[in-house]
């Protein structure tokens, strides 16, 4: 069992390796945030925009440190067939409170909404962007207007990792007793948002790793743990993208059970 583990950590730490260098490579590109699109009646008829999407548009949170590069795959994967209008947010590299990026966030939906003819979005959040995207819903009232959320790898129940960088403010909101925690931690009655959040024995971030799990009584949540996938390649395998689209695809339960586990080989 041992030496299977030790198998299954060199092979994620390896994967993580390559993923960093793609992401270095691929930084440049995402330094600029994106235009947004035109609503389908201001791009005419244009093949495949006539009749609007068929699901409620999607926008992706980057982590921290990180850019809207970081989802070239996982983009490509959700908006194939023309299926849902998927968009990137890029926050501020200089953002010092995560509560303020969830308010721009809550003006980034509202434009998305607008421009789309949808009541409602889906929210993908990576790392730190899992909890500006939690803020949003649960505390600024976000949940009248996103239909799921999906988090890869983010700090629900904070993480001790890496203390030495405590000097840095958006780090401190991230540990255990943080403000920011204790807000979440609140109770959230009748909050509409399906929650799903991806978490990894191997995501070297968080410390514990149960962290990345949602443990909340008044949410409607469901923890998935992947395998032998590491913090950085979460959002980039193919294992992950499938199943964040497969979430996304599916309606959304109607019981509110207990915040329960699944897993993704």
């Amino acid at each position: 069992m041992g030496l299977s583990m030790s198998g299954a950590a060199l092979r994620a730490g390896v994967l993580e390796a390559i993923v960093l260098g793609g992401r270095l490579m691929l930084y440049p590109t995402g330094v600029l945030p994106e235009r947004s699109a035109a609503a389908p009646h201001e791009r005419g008829h244009e093949r495949g925009h006539e009749r609007g999407h068929e699901r409620p548009p999607v926008l992706l949170l980057h982590g921290f440190t990180d850019n809207r590069s970081v989802f070239v795959l996982l983009r490509r994967a959700l908006g194939a067939c023309g299926r849902r209008q998927v968009e990137t947010y890029n926050y501020s590299p200089f953002t010092r409170d995560l509560r303020v990026t969830a308010r721009h966030l809550a003006r980034r939906v509202e434009d998305l909404c607008e421009r789309t003819g949808q009541d409602r979005v889906d929210l993908v959040g990576h790392s730190l962007g899992g909890l500006v995207a939690r803020y949003y819903v649960q505390r600024l009232g976000g949940d009248t207007r996103v239909r799921t959320l999906v988090t890869l790898g983010t700090p629900h129940s904070g993480t001790r990792v890496a203390p030495f960088m405590d000097a840095h403010p958006l780090v401190r909101q991230m540990r255990p007793d943080s403000e920011v925690l204790t807000e979440l931690r609140a109770p959230a009655p009748g909050c509409r948002t399906r929650c799903v959040a991806f978490w990894s024995e191997f995501d070297e971030l968080m410390d514990p790793t149960g962290t990345a799990r949602i443990e909340h009584p008044d949410l409607l949540v469901e923890n998935v743990q992947v395998t032998g996938i590491g913090h950085l390649a979460l959002p980039a395998h193919p294992t992950v993208i499938a199943a964040v689209r497969r979430t996304l695809d599916g309606p959304a339960p109607i019981a509110r059970p207990h915040p329960g586990a699944a897993s993704v080989a």
